[in-house]
């Protein structure tokens, strides 16, 4: 496969993954405003937090509130990382292998990206408004036409490659802000805040349901277990790493290329790593500290997968 197509089609993956987690995110803290105590809990402050680009959002924004952070995430044109922006983007990457791509995967994107482009910001700050929960029913219409109507080839892989690895990345991004920033002071620890806060990051990657068909109550170190070493839930960060390292093998196996790669290694030594640590272990040595440097190896693959494979630069 010519790099260039590897490289549109992994960061087309990525991007529509990417739109649908800020959806995800929108919709839960939506609904955790209608369900909390009026005013206990700042809920959007965290979401700005999990993009990594405060600075970014205090320039042209200022405070954030429901009004800004949804016009932010959702719906700036000037953001890279905006729902609205990322489907752009993966349109237009699409649009650069439109010959290996089905005629129904490239039009659900398509119309996926103007069911977006032409929503009101208005309508979807409303929590009762259905949006994004459209946005998440799109996504997965998508993905469902594309794992359809495209043969399991190194273009699949590519795709799949892209996706686990932005997943892997959000998950770990909300967990990582809900344990420093959600709560307001220890008291709440353990209180129905609590537990209210904890249910809806499961809501987010809707494993509310999976979660509680294991365990009877949500627990802290049982909710941090599931987010990061539950190895059947598809959003879980171990499986996410261990599906995109399963489609690099694939991949690898398919080139015909002698040349030394680097990201094999650093995914393999990440699903390694991800297998043999106990959710005691992670919280002791300071959960922030882990999921940073789970942050940082998921950059690392994405910057080694650039060398190996990708040597021209795309729209990502």
């Amino acid at each position: 496969m010519l790099s260039r197509v590897a490289e549109y089609v992994y960061w087309m993956s990525r991007q529509v993954e990417r739109a649908e987690n800020i959806a995800r995110f929108l919709e839960v803290t939506l609904n955790l405003i209608l369900d909390q105590p009026e005013n206990l809990v700042d809920p959007w402050s965290p979401l700005v937090q999990v993009t990594a680009d405060e600075e970014w959002f205090e320039e042209k924004y200022g405070k954030p509130d429901s009004r800004n952070v949804v016009q932010f995430l959702a719906f700036d044109d000037e953001y890279p990382n905006s729902m609205v922006s990322c489907l752009r983007a993966a349109r237009e990457n699409a649009r650069g292998v439109r010959e290996t791509l089905s005629s129904e995967a490239f039009e659900q994107l398509n119309q996926f990206y103007h069911f977006v482009g032409d929503a009101s910001p208005a309508a979807a700050m409303d929590p009762t408004s259905q949006f994004f929960d459209d946005v998440r029913k799109q996504t997965l219409l998508w993905s469902g036409v594309f794992a359809s109507t495209m043969a399991q080839d190194s273009g699949w892989h590519f795709a799949n490659l892209g996706r686990m690895l932005e997943r892997a990345d959000k998950t770990s991004r909300i967990l990582d802000v809900k344990y420093f920033n959600l709560l307001p002071n220890l008291a709440d620890v353990g209180t129905a805040v609590d537990d209210l806060q904890w249910s809806a990051l499961l809501l987010a990657i809707s494993g509310f349901e999976a979660y509680r068909r294991d365990h009877h109550q949500i627990e802290i170190e049982k909710v941090v277990d599931f987010f990061l070493f539950n190895r059947s839930f598809p959003r879980s960060i171990h499986h996410c790493i261990a599906s995109a390292n399963w489609s690099l093998g694939e991949i690898e196996q398919a080139s015909s290329s002698d040349m030394t790669r680097t990201a094999g290694p650093i995914l393999d030594e990440l699903q390694h790593r991800l297998a043999h640590t106990q959710v005691e272990e992670a919280l002791a040595g300071g959960m922030h500290q882990f999921v940073d440097s789970v942050q940082s190896e998921i950059n690392r693959i994405g910057e080694a997968l650039g060398q190996d494979y990708f040597q021209i630069s795309v729209n990502s």
